[in-house]
């Protein structure tokens, strides 16, 4: 990583959506580049840097929350025209803030995404996407899952406006007018779109995606099909992808990409000799990055990285080099244009202080006065709760735009809480009474350290056990708040949307029959299992394909009116889905004719599946038990000399196994949990009940050897 960037902060407004910040373009090559960012307030504000402060163009009154901004204007001109969408509206402004547009999409929902082309413009809501010329209705197309963003290509190898939507099912779709082309997978679901920009800010046939787990690709984009040039993937585990941009801030004569996560990091991509992807600059903000743009803001001839966070700070990264700080034998020296600034922050601190008093007092004489009444404080929160398919585990992310005192977890199913670096708040658990009605699995506070604004946590869940899980978010505010979000473990939680699955392996079936409509059994399968869009699919019939992202078995679900089909390698998911689809089907009333095709063979499959996780969890198990008598042994030799090399290694490792161990409490449980489910579910479809025999089945496990697992599973 070579290149060096200097962090400057300008401004904060309000919390700021995904994609609300653009740079306008320059007036001359190396001039300075004009900023407009809206917020949640519905203010969109304008403003340019003089001597490194933030002057004002312009400044709108409030409004609704602003959700998406885009730059427009006419074709071959400068694109300078500022668009804004709140709500069903979108506004356009002109660079001094006169407002010349005022368009009513009339959709039912919010506008979440949109892109303007010269005389075009796109809007997205959460399935139905439009397109209007000259503010006139063109095209229509219904998507059949969640939009996240929009762009549209224009060039001379395309015949026409080829608009592209991310959608959250893992795809990219190609629209022609109000038809679908084609759509293209890709590797997780896609929250971010933005051209390729070349150097001379031409525009190809390429898009670049960003996706909610950490993955960045290209493709480019055809009359009839596309192709996956590079794809990055996420190996260290960073946050999810909320802005992308292109611009050559290394200066080496390409575009490099410019990337900003929800975890706050802010990444620089490069390109090689064989112009692969290299990451070149890395910063890490305390919040998420909701827009991110490359140009010159701060000083002339100097490029930046400009960013905007979830709380509405702007950030530039620049590469105007800093002025070297005095040593501790050097006079400290400050230019007049310094002292001015330093004199000028400290009298707006005074300022600042003196409001502050003038405000408490207030507050204390309307609360003591009889006819006060309570204020409760209202604040933002930016949630996220999605499955990692790595460690099988859910992640809870929590971002408050003031500072968080303490945060309460509260679940009525069994989940473990796994470890996580980037958390430094503390954790306190209550024990909980399960074995009453509406009882409590989980009761854990995390008390938050100063300024916390952004709690990332980990939690896993159990497949068959589905509720709730609560989270009580109090911040540093007066009088104390609190707000509470509520996330549905499902009963197949550890299952993820999939692209396709192996019609070779021994499947196991479950068909239904009985008088539901499309509709009631969608609504079956959305509560069963994650990632269904809550939308009834168009047409009669759907299918959807998982794999268990712990175990790496999978499922496949058609149904439609009257009737459904469910296949699945693994004995237990058949079992979960027959007995959660009886339970809400008898809740409605509705007779269900249940019948089942069971695979023997599957079952030796699915051991065969968990023989290697289980046999690494009891390699750990024994190794972590050896490491106290190992050290003591150390100690009273006086070094480790006379272990075998195996025991050394032990020792030397030491560090990394007991982190690992700690890291996945209750895992080798886990496993215990799912063969004794299976070895159950196995013979409660031949009608026997084998919970007598479990116990046997415990102690083949504690001396586990997988041909005598299998022996057992054959002969019980």
């Amino acid at each position: 990583m070579d290149l060096r960037l200097n962090r400057v902060d300008y401004i904060q407004v309000g919390v700021t959506s995904q994609k609300t910040m653009r740079l306008l373009p320059p007036l001359g090559k190396k001039a300075t580049q004009k900023v407009a960012i809206a917020d949640h307030d519905g203010i969109l504000t304008c403003f340019g840097i003089k001597k490194g402060e933030a002057v004002p163009v312009f400044k709108t009154l409030p409004g609704q929350k602003i959700a998406r901004m885009d730059l427009g204007g006419a074709a071959g001109t400068p694109q300078e025209k500022i668009f804004v969408c709140s709500g069903s509206q979108v506004r356009g402004f002109t660079k001094k803030g006169k407002q010349f547009l005022t368009f009513e999409a009339n959709l039912t929902e919010s506008i979440n995404a949109m892109h303007v082309s010269g005389s075009d413009l796109f809007v997205c809501a959460s399935y139905i996407y439009n397109h209007y010329c000259d503010c006139k209705d063109q095209d229509y197309y219904l998507s059949g899952d969640k939009i996240n963003d929009i762009t549209c290509l224009s060039t001379e190898n395309l015949t026409h406006l080829v608009p592209v939507l991310a959608c959250q099912d893992r795809v990219l779709r190609v629209l022609q007018r109000s038809e679908l082309a084609y759509d293209i997978e890709v590797p997780g679901p896609p929250s971010v779109l933005e051209l390729y920009k070349d150097k001379d800010f031409s525009l190809g046939e390429e898009i670049l995606y960003g996706t909610t787990d950490g993955k960045i690709g290209l493709v480019e984009i055809g009359e009839h099909s596309a192709a996956t040039k590079w794809e990055i993937d996420n190996d260290k585990k960073k946050g999810g992808i909320l802005c992308i941009d292109t611009y050559d801030i290394i200066g080496d004569g390409v575009s490099d990409i410019l990337v900003g996560r929800d975890d706050g990091t802010v990444e620089v991509y490069g390109f090689d000799s064989s112009n692969e992807p290299t990451l070149r600059f890395e910063h890490v903000l305390s919040e998420s990055v909701t827009s991110i743009q490359g140009g010159c803001v701060g000083k002339e001839s100097y490029d930046e990285v400009l960013t905007a966070t979830y709380t509405g700070w702007v950030t530039g990264l620049t590469t105007e080099p800093q002025k070297a700080e005095a040593g501790p034998g050097d006079e400290v020296r400050m230019s007049k244009e310094t002292q001015s600034k330093v004199e000028a922050l400290r009298a707006e601190l005074e300022q600042l202080q003196v409001k502050v008093l003038q405000g408490r007092e207030q507050y204390q004489q309307t609360s003591q006065s009889s006819t006060a009444v309570s204020a409760v404080p209202v604040f933002s929160i930016n949630d996220k709760f999605t499955l990692c398919q790595d460690d099988a585990s859910y992640s809870l992310t929590l971002e408050v735009q003031t500072a968080i005192d303490n945060l309460l977890l509260q679940s009525d199913v069994p989940i473990d809480l796994l470890d996580v670096d980037k958390n430094s708040a503390v954790v306190s658990f209550s024990e909980c009474d399960s074995e009453q009605p509406n009882g409590n699995f989980l009761l854990a506070t995390y008390r938050c350290q100063a300024n916390t604004t952004r709690i990332e946590l980990k939690v896993r869940s159990i497949e068959g056990q589905y509720g709730t899980l609560q989270a009580y978010i109090t911040p540093r505010l007066q009088p104390k708040t609190c707000q509470v979000r509520q996330y549905q473990i499902k009963p197949l939680s550890l299952h993820q949307r999939t692209h396709s699955i192996d019609q070779e392996r021994p499947m196991n079936r479950l068909s239904l029959v009985g008088q539901f409509s499309f509709a009631e059994i969608h609504s079956w399968v959305v509560f069963c299992l994650p990632e269904v869009p809550e939308k009834t699919p168009a047409g009669d019939s759907i299918t959807f394909y998982f794999h268990n992202t712990f175990l790496g078995t999978q499922l496949e679900a058609t149904y439609c009116k009257g009737e459904g089909h469910f296949k699945s390698d693994n004995i237990s998911t058949i079992s979960i889905l027959s007995d959660v689809l009886s339970k809400e089907a008898t809740k409605k009333k509705i007779n269900l004719n249940i019948s089942y095709e069971i695979n023997d063979d599957s079952v030796s499959h699915t051991l065969n599946m968990i023989h290697p996780k289980l046999e690494y969890q009891l390699l750990l198990a024994r190794k972590v038990q050896l490491i106290d008598a190992l050290k003591e042994l150390q100690v009273h030799e006086g070094n480790a000399d006379f272990l075998i090399p195996e025991y050394r290694n032990i020792l030397d490792e030491s560090a990394n196994l007991l982190e690992e161990y700690k890291k996945q409490p209750a895992h080798l449980e886990r496993l215990y949990g799912m063969i004794t489910d299976l070895f159950i579910d196995k013979f409660k479809f031949k009608g026997q009940n084998v919970k007598t025999k479990v116990s046997a089945l415990l102690e083949i496990l504690d001396n586990y050897d997988l041909n005598s697992l299998l022996d057992f599973f054959n002969e019980a």
